[in-house]
């Protein structure tokens, strides 16, 4: 007779960081924990490939970040300029840096992190949907060669991005009427004028254009439009990315020479909204509980704390302190008090794109008081209030 398969006490459907994040916590609390995403690891992803000094600092706690940032490059501070050449740079504090490092690579990184503290870690798996008992979710549908198969799990967690198959199957997110924009990224090189310790952001009106240093020589560079301009972008990404540079005369000279290394990717519309942090038996994380454009940069310091927010929530539940009715709610008061003041930054940040007016008097503004700028990047780079 075949002994039953043990149930596991997590399925964490989704390996990005906020996946990888979850897993590994979860796993130190002596859980069960089996990770899946649909993808063959390491894969790329289209992301801004650069992990804010917020984002190092989550990392710096939970493991040691040291081979990481061997495999990446030291960003000490952010470039914006505005439309008419308003440009201004803003430094992080000594000794505090951000990490410029392939998605690719952090993600396949913070996978094998999970795995050594004990989590089961299975890509190439596709999930249907979730299985349902009694109004609440009690494991996963996955496909294999001999059909759909049922995963049961004791608890289930959501980091399968933007377009959650969990997520949606239970109702629980949204797509806002704005802002509406898509991102197209590739990697280039022969970028002139790159500085290996900065990132950059280059706001216009209605977008923007982001430009980091990745390590090997290239420049990960990520275009941002509105849906007005969206339709013909996606035909062309490529295309699209050079016209934008074309047209103005501060970028145009920095891309004369510049070729794609990689095949362009299109991503979008990205802004999602969740309406709750879960439904019984299943928590969200990472993208799937709440996206919007990374102008600011922190999308993965987002993600990571969120992925830990929700495994610490699920330990609460597998050790019997929080219900599993109870925790989505619980999950959703944590977030908020972690994350209210930076949502409002990002909002307020995203608004001022969308209008000309503003963005020039943004410019001019970080110019004139290059102290108040600096500042700034130091909040939107979350870094530590002690640095």
């Amino acid at each position: 007779m075949t002994a039953p398969v043990p149930i596991d006490d997590v399925t964490i459907v989704g390996a990005g960081p906020a996946g990888a994040v979850a897993a590994l916590v979860l796993a130190r609390h002596g859980a069960r924990v089996r990770l899946l995403d649909r993808a063959r690891f390491p894969r790329p992803k289209l992301c801004g490939d650069t992990l804010n000094p917020g984002a190092l600092a989550l990392l710096d706690a939970l493991v040691d970040t040291v081979p990481l940032r061997t495999r990446g490059l030291a960003l000490s501070g952010m470039r914006l300029s505005g439309p008419g050449g308003a440009r201004v740079e803003g430094r992080y504090p000594d000794g505090v840096a951000g990490l410029a490092v392939l998605r690719r690579d952090l993600d396949q990184w913070l996978v094998a992190q999970a795995v050594t503290a004990g989590a089961t870690f299975d890509d190439g798996v596709l999930v249907r949907g979730p299985i349902m008992r009694d109004d609440a979710v009690a494991g996963v549908v996955v496909a294999t060669p001999a059909g759909d198969r049922a995963h049961p799990s004791r608890l289930v967690l959501a980091a399968d991005g933007r377009m959650s198959v969990l997520a949606r199957a239970c109702g629980l997110v949204t797509t806002p009427r704005r802002p509406r924009r898509w991102a197209l990224g590739t990697y280039l090189d022969a970028v002139a004028g790159v500085d290996p310790g900065l990132g950059e952001m280059h706001v216009r009106p209605g977008g923007y254009l982001g430009i980091a240093p990745v390590p090997g020589g290239a420049t990960n560079v990520c275009l941002v439009v509105p849906r007005t301009r969206a339709a013909a972008a996606v035909v062309d990404p490529w295309a699209a990315i050079r016209a934008a540079v074309a047209g103005d005369p501060h970028l145009a000279p920095r891309f004369a020479d510049a070729r794609p290394v990689a095949r362009p990717v299109v991503l979008g519309p990205m802004a999602l909204d969740a309406t709750a942090a879960g439904a019984a038996g299943l928590l969200l994380a990472g993208d799937a509980a709440g996206f919007v454009d990374p102008m600011t940069g922190d999308g993965l310091r987002f993600a990571i704390a969120g992925g830990r927010l929700a495994a610490d929530v699920a330990a609460d539940v597998l050790a019997g302190r929080c219900r599993a009715s109870e925790a989505p709610a619980v999950l959703a008061r944590r977030r908020h008090a972690l994350f209210a003041g930076k949502w409002r930054f990002n909002r307020g940040v995203r608004a001022l794109v969308d209008g000309a007016p503003l963005v020039r008097a943004a410019a001019w503004a970080a110019r004139a008081w290059p102290g108040a700028f600096e500042a700034l990047v130091r909040y939107a780079g979350d870094v530590p209030r002690a640095a």
